[in-house]
């Protein structure tokens, strides 16, 4: 895909990206995909997973407490326990606020450790990174931002967001619409979004603007995008998926490259 070689001239010191179809096949590459990346917040979309393999396991329930006093794991995944966004505590009753919490993810690999006795980086492991062959993917600390990947694993991951098979399809269906609809919040880097859809693990796109996917993604667009300079989403009505990892800090650059570069890859499938 020629669209891809346009993270040649972002301002970044390297950078990798790839484009993967519904049916698993891939689209194009660019850039060093075996690199290893560290993926900030991009891990979150790999930790919900692993939650969401614990609930269909019977480890856990969406509904079960977990966090704060009237939290649950369902608010802990959708960003609505109430936390605050590094701190463990909380600043708002849970489900009335999308209060963007890294605190909220970190409670949650616990939880899902208490219940499983399992480690959380290792139960990520068993769950979702050993089944789908993410052999250079590992979580060394937080599950809400230190996860290490490359493109190349991450595409598998992509494949696995568009044709579940470990989880299944209806558990995604769920995980990838919105909870909790109509809540306002600040999406990191783009301000105060009314309302500021998630799902579960997911950021869902539907209206937001300003965005960091293109003017062309689908409302139904949803991902994930990391402080590292990286994003993950997958636009089922594009019937395709899109990687990009780089080692440059987010800020004013990707804000600026990463919308069109997104419609330029949509409109090249």
């Amino acid at each position: 895909m020629e669209s891809l070689r346009m993270i040649e001239n972002w301002p970044v010191p390297t950078a990798a990206a790839a484009v993967v179809r519904a049916d698993g096949t891939l689209a194009g590459s660019y850039g060093p995909t075996g690199h290893r990346f560290p993926l900030a917040s991009v891990t979150k979309p790999l930790a919900a997973y692993a939650a969401l393999v614990a609930v269909e396991e019977g480890a856990v329930e969406l509904d079960e407490p977990a966090g704060p006093e009237g939290s649950t794991v369902r608010h802990l995944l959708a960003h609505t326990s109430g936390l605050a966004f590094d701190e463990h505590r909380s600043v708002a009753a849970p489900g009335n606020r999308r209060l963007y919490s890294n605190a909220g993810f970190e409670v949650l690999g616990d939880h899902i450790a208490k219940a499983t006795d399992i480690p959380f980086p290792e139960y990520l492991r068993q769950a979702v990174l050993q089944p789908l062959g993410m052999v250079t993917t590992d979580l060394p600390g937080s599950p809400a931002k230190d996860g290490v990947s490359t493109v190349d694993d991450l595409v598998r991951f992509a494949a696995e967001l568009q044709a579940p098979r470990l989880l299944a399809a209806e558990t995604l269906a769920g995980a990838t619409s919105v909870v909790h609809p109509g809540l306002t919040g600040v999406l990191p880097g783009y301000g105060h979004q009314r309302p500021n859809d998630w799902g579960l693990g997911f950021e869902i796109r539907d209206g937001k603007s300003p965005h960091w996917t293109g003017a062309s993604s689908s409302p139904r667009t949803f991902g994930h995008f990391g402080q590292s300079g990286t994003f993950l989403w997958v636009d089922p009505d594009a019937g395709a998926a899109c990687v990009a990892l780089t080692d440059r800090a987010f800020g004013p650059w990707a804000i600026e490259v990463w919308p069109a570069f997104t419609d330029a890859v949509l409109a090249e499938l």
